[in-house]
């Protein structure tokens, strides 16, 4: 019987890594027998290269570049893969895929995606303004687009406070110099709105779910135990808090969300009042976390995605550790120059097994052939130990 190909993108594992290789290592040790093929914006991300995850990779345009080009792509694809679900790991490219998803269908590729208005109700500044606050708080939030306005935000808001790019990234800005330039490379990297939101002191925690048409199908909490200095999490630990899991339920049920996602919130100090910092729209890239405690959203999603019955699950391991660190990934600089000439990489088998698993350890080990002799450092994997 021919395999269900799934598709995965993300796949850049850099210091703040895509969620890409960790829902393909779920899928991986789901026992549901997918192959994996992934989707990539550049030649030196490293999940192009890890044969024991994926079958195949191919480049395609930037989320920029619009949906008409990522549909000529993916139909060129498919003609090779007859793709079966596409899973999208990236807020960037979301909204491209759903001006896309039915004639994706037509061509017979599932996918499990928000609705256009959850998505655009999920956005920042419009979280803070649209949400009732009996669901949820949220900190005082407002949109920016000049400095002119940056100062003015300040001015409500107070110091210290952060500022985010619309995307990704956050930083805190102690000053009004501060907050200048994080307004000027936030912009310049992820265009305007920049938003600028009230700090508050407190613990972070955070939930990765899993839901469709509103119905929560799965949520882990975690809680984070070490942070990068763009505030993303390289260690953290599940934990059980039922109230910020009803908020969850709650506001998830509010939006009528469809496919992964993630709630980040924060404790404050003083009041022990539980804030949503943001939501973003896709599963972070700490999934396997909720994979290992228990409950496998990734390989979830496949099966929602592809009309299949699936029980909700609610209960999960407390006290489960990741913590993130780099791995270099060496692959034959053959490898790299076919990616950058033809778009595509092929692995004929899993030419060696999957390098995060600790389930395949009687499995015969088949170096990949090193082409002209030469091999390349190409990029650090993040990858992720429990315990």
């Amino acid at each position: 019987m021919t395999k269900t190909t799934v598709c995965v993108t993300g796949l850049n594992a850099a210091d703040s890594p895509a969620p890409g290789l960790a829902v393909l290592r779920s899928l991986h040790e789901s026992g549901l027998g997918y192959r994996h093929i992934g989707i990539s914006y550049g030649v030196l991300d490293a999940g192009n290269y890890m044969s024991g995850l994926v079958s195949a990779c191919y480049l395609t345009p930037y989320p920029n570049t619009g949906p008409d080009a990522l549909l000529s792509r993916i139909a060129e694809i498919n003609k090779t893969e007859k793709i079966d679900v596409i899973l999208p790991t990236l807020d960037s490219e979301l909204d491209n895929y759903i001006k896309i998803e039915a004639e994706l269908r037509y061509l017979g590729i599932k996918l499990l995606l928000p609705l256009k208005d959850s998505l655009a109700l999920r956005d920042k500044p419009t979280l803070a303004e649209k949400i009732p606050t009996d669901i949820i708080k949220t900190p005082d939030t407002v949109r920016i687009s000049d400095v002119s306005a940056l100062r003015d935000a300040a001015d409500k808001l107070g110091f210290p406070l952060l500022v985010k790019g619309q995307y990704y990234e956050a930083y805190a800005a102690y000053s009004p110099e501060e907050a200048v330039g994080w307004f000027y490379k936030l912009a310049s990297q992820w265009g305007v709105p920049v938003i600028a939101q009230n700090m508050i002191a407190g613990e972070e925690m955070n939930v990765a779910g899993l839901a469709k048409r509103g119905k929560l199908y799965g949520a882990v909490a975690m809680k984070k135990l070490f942070l990068t200095d763009k505030g993303k999490a390289w260690s953290g630990v599940t934990i059980r808090n039922e109230k910020i899991l009803e908020m969850t339920r709650r506001l998830i049920q509010f939006l009528n969300w469809d496919g992964g996602f993630e709630l980040e919130f924060i404790v404050e100090n003083k009041t022990q009042e539980i804030y949503l910092i943001e939501m973003n729209p896709r599963f972070p890239a700490w999934i396997y976390l909720a994979t290992a405690a228990g409950i496998n959203m990734p390989a979830m999603h496949v099966r929602l995605a592809l009309g299949e019955h699936v029980e909700p699950k609610t209960e999960y391991e407390v006290g489960k550790v990741f913590i993130r660190h780099a791995r270099d990934e060496i692959v034959p600089m053959a490898a790299m120059e076919s990616l950058s000439t033809t778009g595509m990489i092929a692995h004929a088998a899993p030419s060696s097994p999957n390098p995060f698993s600790q389930r395949e350890k009687g499995r015969p080990k088949t170096p990949l052939p090193l082409g002209e002799g030469q091999g390349v450092r190409v990029a650090r994997a993040s990858v992720f130990a429990q315990g």
